[in-house]
């Protein structure tokens, strides 16, 4: 059987890799940016320490959400119509870039203007408009996988759309553009970035090539994260949670997720529940729920967490990793109740419902039920 593994054409990495922008852009003869960016970025200086770097004209596009909307990504579309702009400039977190991707890709191929046809894998056949992505959080890892999630309004859903088109042609990971990142969204994306990297080590579609890759963002993640959390200043740990989410990106963008993923998709779709908080809650409820299916990896997981566990059994050993994934996300203040976040119990039914239809389920490596993810909802709630 053939393995596919898809990444991006260029990457650079490193304090103020931006630097780089002025030549890429003119090596490959782009004339006008149309430029992705949140409103905060804006407001708060970090956009500007890209387009600084800027040798051509660009116009700024910030009316999308943090969880970003067919709608979003429709008007965004139709802005960058009119913008003249010949490719497109990604600033922030997983909400900048995906709508960056949706615009690409709809702007290119106008069969799927509607947006919603794009779920799951459709098949587009044209390459999206030209994206370079930089980065401002280390989680989503959005700059190098062939995913993107955009909610459909109508449904109340988060739609999971895979696509190689969509993936940018230029990735830029200057940890200076996060330095700024508060303490409580360091924590969310880093949590995100250790959820890529556990839920693709073991999901289904897992083999030895993304294998080296996960475990060796779970290992910096697990050196790197609390002192990212705390120590904003610190640029190695900065420096190496970015490198750690881009890792952990490179591997499940090629082989899949699993369900923590599907269980907080439908929190961020009908409650605008943070996605890094979402996995980070859920993360060692499923762990539990997964662990017959993958005693020997998580014994590498707790490894690579630091837990010594010579002369422990692999069932010790395996719950030795679950535990060090709920202490790390309590170490860094992670809300750990769906109470605490104010969901309605009443909804976990219909919660449950969506996650079993998300594509993300497929991928977990322990047969899972509507049933089951009911009553992980109910553990977590």
């Amino acid at each position: 059987m053939a393995q596919r593994f898809i990444l991006n054409e260029t990457s650079y990495f490193g304090s103020g890799a931006r630097k780089e922008l002025k030549h890429e852009i003119a090596r490959r003869g782009f004339r006008k940016a149309f430029v992705v960016a949140d409103k905060d970025l804006i407001k708060f200086g970090t956009v500007d320490m890209v387009t600084s770097k800027l040798s051509v004209s660009y116009e700024i596009f910030s009316d999308f959400k943090a969880n970003p909307t067919v709608k979003n990504v429709k008007d965004g579309v139709e802005a960058f119509n009119v913008s003249g702009a010949d490719f497109i400039i990604a600033v922030g977190g997983g909400s900048a870039i995906d709508t960056a991707k949706g615009i690409g890709i709809v702007a290119n191929n106008p069969e799927f203007s509607d947006v919603v046809s794009l779920e799951g894998t459709a098949a587009t056949k044209s390459k999206c408009v030209p994206i370079i992505a930089l980065p401002t959080t280390a989680g989503t890892a959005a700059e190098v996988t062939i995913n993107y999630v955009i909610i459909d309004e109508e449904s109340g859903r988060k739609m999971v759309c895979v696509d190689p088109n969509d993936i940018p042609i230029l990735a830029i990971i200057d940890a200076e553009l996060m330095a700024t990142m508060p303490k409580g969204l360091t924590a969310a994306t880093g949590m995100d970035a250790l959820t890529h990297a556990i839920e693709g080590y073991i999901t289904k579609g897992a083999w030895e090539f993304s294998d080296m890759f996960e475990i060796k963002a779970i290992e910096l993640i697990s050196q790197n994260l609390r002192t990212a959390t705390y120590n904003g200043k610190d640029m190695t740990a900065r420096e190496n949670m970015a490198l750690a989410q881009y890792v952990a990106g490179m591997a499940f963008s090629n082989v899949g997720l699993g369900c923590v993923h599907s269980m907080a998709h439908p929190l961020g779709a009908r409650f605008d529940i943070a996605h890094g908080v979402a996995n980070a809650l859920l993360l060692p409820i499923v762990m539990e729920y997964n662990l017959p299916a993958a005693k020997a990896k998580y014994c590498k997981i707790a490894q690579a967490m630091g837990v010594d566990v010579s002369g422990m059994s692999e069932d010790e050993g395996a719950q030795a990793a679950v535990d060090a994934v709920r202490k790390l996300s309590l170490d860094l203040g992670i809300p750990q109740t769906l109470r605490d976040l104010k969901i309605p119990e009443q909804s976990l039914e219909q919660l449950s419902k969506d996650a079993f239809a998300d594509v993300c389920t497929g991928g977990n490596p322990r047969e899972i039920t509507e049933a089951d993810i009911l009553e992980l909802y109910q553990k977590a709630y």
